[in-house]
């Protein structure tokens, strides 16, 4: 549920704060007071794009935070999926800061991109205006309505028939990028056969590459080595003029006579022996080292070579010596693929029809749960369009199979068909409904879905564009059923909607000299009334238009009462 929303420096708005609460949350405001500013904010803060004056004029910046409360189980593991994390409130608050052209998003703190903001929004709140419902109801998102309705054996199948199809896919794939053309056969095997021959010929060991690199730089280096290696062993034990072993020799032979006569001088005299092996024993292996640096040119010559021819064939098959033995394996398949080219294709095409059939199989499958479903869903719709009294309405579903049009969502093809006056024949939905009565479809089509949608919050925004009277108050029913579910905000001018409200909000436009400013507030005790007075006159409010404010108040109270 949206708890509240905080609006500052965004258009009109100098800085706003809504508390939305449970049930229908109703919008109302004087033409042109910014109600669109409501809605705009929110997609703003769920990851929409704004048109570059949105910041308001002589502010560095605009920001949005949405509040949320995630209460039930699958709403927390959805954040928990996208790595937020909510307190034991459950609550997940979402702001987006605008400056300089640039976005900013944060999930409880954290900063996230575009990507995972509109993740979190999918599961938290769904949006509605007129210029969403071509899109939505478009033929190529019918199936997935019709999907969402048939629920989990739906999903389990759509799952199914993708593991299938990703399977006929790679053997479909493979086939079309098959060589048939004998002379590009035959170039083909005569490349394979030199990589392969080049590779193998080569004769690579596990780890060889490092070994001959590690050789080459020492052989490269060996002069510089050896001249240091021989410094330090003269040093050490050859100079004649002294060195070390001859200095600790002599240290070691003035101290020998007084063993035994003092506890710590005999502790002087045995490090001294220690340090005296010690120092033979490096010299010795400094001269071992030294003598292993006589490398020929020959074997230089060998090493670098080597080096070469390993460095080569890893800039054409891999970085390291398994890729190019796993290049090798893969070109020797290949030819033998060519070898038998005949009998690979018959083996290709076998695969192929085995993995066709069973994606049919499982596509058949998807199509008949999907049929039934279209015959309870477009039950369920005739009787929510009656209600949104549409009077004389057809409605079908058509589940359309079409084996040659296989995809990652099975093979049919849906189409939503409607009839709104007696004697006209079914067309589809997007060819013959306006934008008032597509509110009105949406709403329906939100109602019967509510069962199996886990969004807990809807806006709608223009839902009551292009009708009035009992049509009004039907829609205003609609509403306040769905809002006994899940939370709905609605943005109207009707008063008959407006009437209905648990909640009730209004946008005001207020001027002075130098600014104007917008601002959202919930009306309270004899508000509500006053406001459908100016909803069902505008400025001239008599007696007569309170009296049928009271009794629209006193009716959805009676409604809400009795039918929910």
């Amino acid at each position: 549920m949206l708890i509240s929303e905080k609006v500052k420096n965004l258009a009109l708005i100098r800085e706003a704060e809504t508390e939305f609460g449970p049930g229908l949350n109703i919008i109302t405001g004087e033409t042109g007071a910014g109600k669109s500013l409501v809605i705009g904010s929110v997609e703003l803060a769920l990851g929409g794009k704004a048109r570059g004056d949105i910041v308001r004029h002589g502010e560095d910046e605009a920001s949005v935070e949405l509040v949320f409360e995630a209460v039930s189980d699958h709403e927390k593991a959805e954040m928990a999926a996208l790595d937020i994390e909510t307190d034991d409130d459950g609550l997940v608050i979402m702001t987006r800061r605008i400056k300089d052209g640039r976005y900013l998003a944060r999930i409880n703190g954290s900063a996230v991109n575009a990507s995972v903001l509109k993740k979190a929004a999918s599961v938290l709140i769904d949006i509605h205006g007129q210029r969403d419902q071509m899109g939505l109801l478009a033929k190529k998102n019918l199936c997935h309505i019709l999907d969402r309705y048939a629920g989990e054996e739906a999903e389990e199948l759509l799952g199914t028939v993708l593991g299938h199809y990703r399977k006929y896919r790679e053997v479909l794939d493979e086939l079309e990028q098959d060589i048939s053309d004998p002379a590009e056969l035959n170039r083909r095997r005569d490349l394979l056969s030199f990589e392969a021959s080049e590779i193998e010929n080569a004769g690579l060991l596990e780890g060889e590459d490092e070994e001959t690199e590690s050789r080459y730089s020492l052989m490269k280096n060996s002069r510089r080595i050896a001249e240091s290696l021989s410094d330090a062993l003269g040093a050490l034990s050859e100079n004649a003029e002294g060195n070390v072993s001859g200095y600790i020799g002599k240290a070691s032979e003035s101290m020998s006579g007084l063993q035994g006569m003092d506890e710590k001088t005999d502790d002087i005299i045995g490090r001294l022996s220690e340090i005296e092996a010690l120092v033979g024993d490096l010299s010795i292996d400094i001269g071992d080292r030294l003598r292993s640096m006589d490398f020929s040119e020959e074997e230089f010559r060998e090493t670098e070579e080597r080096l070469d021819l390993i460095n080569h064939l890893k800039s054409k098959y891999g970085r390291t010596i398994e890729d190019i033995y796993a290049a090798l394996e893969e070109r020797q398949k290949e030819l033998l693929k060519i070898e038998d080219h005949d009998a690979y294709l018959e083996k290709l095409q076998a695969g192929l029809d085995k993995e066709k059939k069973e994606l049919l199989s499982v596509c058949g499958r998807l199509s008949e749960v999907r049929s039934r479903a279209a015959v309870r869903l477009q039950e369920q719709m005739k009787e929510a369009l009656v209600d949104l009294n549409f009077e004389n309405i057809e409605f079908e579903i058509r589940v359309e199979p079409d084996p040659g049009s296989l995809s990652s969502a099975g093979y049919d093809s849906v189409s939503f068909m409607i009839s709104l006056n007696k004697g006209e024949k079914l067309m589809p939905l997007e060819n013959v409904a306006s934008g008032g009565e597509l509110s009105r479809i949406m709403l329906a089509l939100k109602t019967v879905l509510a069962d199996t949608d886990d969004i807990p919050t809807l806006i709608f925004d223009e839902i009551d564009t292009g009708i009035s009277g009992r049509t009004a108050e039907k829609v205003a029913e609609k509403l306040a059923i769905l809002s006994r579910s899940r939370q709905v905000i609605a943005i109207t001018h009707l008063p008959q909607i407006a009437a209905m409200a648990d909640h009730h909000f209004v946008i005001e436009k207020n001027s002075d000299d130098s600014s104007t400013e917008t601002s959202v507030r919930e009306l309270k005790g004899d508000e509500p009334a006053e406001e459908l007075c100016r909803l069902l006159s505008g400025s001239a409010v008599t007696d007569a238009v309170r009296e049928n404010a009271k009794e629209m108040l006193a009716l959805a109270a009676k409604f809400k009462k009795e039918s929910l």
